[in-house]
């Protein structure tokens, strides 16, 4: 079935129209191929984008025919993301697609290491038509803070954590994919973890600069490649009030102003525990608060629906940050060897193992 065949009504109560200016919104879907009422949905109030999780996933030949269908229904354009970080956060699995280490197994090993095993991840996703991957991880793994982040993480060092996560980023980009890094302004201090509670961090803001210090390293790249993806995690030295995700003060005055992040800001996932509330008012939350775009990842279509409801359009400042990372991720595109930075990757860990 074409998706541009769909007839009928969508959840919003509204009938089929012409598709209208995207929601400021990523969401998920609930299965390996879209429903005739996703796509009514999604044709009469669009989400700029997608995410994919285990249950879009089946097998090479599928996983494109779905991107494929998403971007039919929602443009060329549209990014469409995946958490693919390698170790035990990945989408993309055996036996269809290789595993790959995590984050912590390349501390103090060569960049060229980091970056072949991110150009063997970025493509397998764009392959697949997945443009937008979540990763890398800039967040400290510091002791005695709750094992959600662990191994995930590069290092407890700020600077061991920029120069891997360049690397990471340089790596996903020259396999023609855009990396998220995350969770900024640092989520490496939380003894919760955010997907179950709401975790508090009351550390003064000057113990918080290392925090912050390997999102500012990659802040001051040149160009707009990398997306960030906020901390669900309420900074009592910040704002006592908010969590990052919500919060005017930690977007306006720490991300976009001391760490000085100017690219596309994307909010975890609105579903966490972290949150409460109506997830399409969370939405429109985030956005008031300074996030480009919103995350929503049930793919339960109601969720979805309300979330498109209370999530005002893209606005033109945050299209122009979409614009400017995929034309970044385009020009740093280049032709790639799988065998040759597999075995690159695989001599650098050797010797450092």
């Amino acid at each position: 079935m074409r998706a541009g065949a769909v007839q009928g009504r969508c959840l919003l109560g509204d009938p089929l129209s012409t598709p209208a200016h995207p929601r400021a919104a990523v969401v998920g879907i609930a299965g390996p191929a879209l429903s005739a009422a996703e796509v009514a949905l999604f044709q009469a109030a669009p989400p700029a984008g997608a995410i994919l999780f285990a249950r879009n996933v089946e097998h090479p030949a599928q996983l494109r025919a779905l991107c494929d269908a998403l971007r039919a229904v929602l443009g060329d354009s549209a990014p469409i993301l995946i958490d693919q970080e390698g170790g035990r956060v990945a989408r993309l699995r055996p036996p269809h697609w290789p595993a790959h280490p995590a984050a912590a197994r390349f501390e103090d090993g060569p960049a060229e290491a980091a970056r072949a095993n991110a150009a063997l991840i970025g493509l397998d996703c764009a392959a697949a038509g997945i443009d937008v991957v979540c990763a890398p991880v800039l967040d400290l793994r510091l002791p005695g803070a709750h094992g959600i982040i662990g191994d995930r993480a590069f290092s407890e060092r700020p600077a061991e954590v920029a120069r891997l996560g360049r690397a990471w980023c340089e790596g996903l980009l020259a396999a023609g994919v855009t990396p998220v890094v995350k969770h900024i302004p640092g989520h490496g201090r939380a003894a919760a973890d955010s997907h179950l509670e709401l975790p508090r961090v009351a550390d003064p803001p000057a113990a918080l600069a290392a925090d912050f210090a390997p999102f500012a390293a990659l802040a001051a790249d040149p160009g707009r490649a990398a997306w960030a993806m906020t901390a669900h995690i309420l900074y009592e030295s910040l704002d006592p009030r908010r969590p990052a995700t919500l919060s005017p003060t930690v977007i306006g005055e720490v991300i976009r102003g001391r760490i000085g992040f100017d690219g596309v800001l994307v909010s975890d996932d609105l579903a966490m525990k972290a949150l409460a509330g109506d997830p399409g008012a969370l939405a429109a939350e985030a956005i008031a608060a300074g996030c480009d775009l919103v995350l929503h990842c049930t793919g339960v279509p109601e969720e979805t629906a309300a979330v498109l409801r209370g999530c005002p359009p893209l606005a033109p400042a945050g299209a122009s940050r979409l614009a400017a990372a995929r034309a970044a991720a385009r020009a740093a595109a280049r032709p790639l060897d799988r065998d040759a930075l597999r075995a690159e990757r695989d001599r650098h860990l050797a010797a450092s193992a």
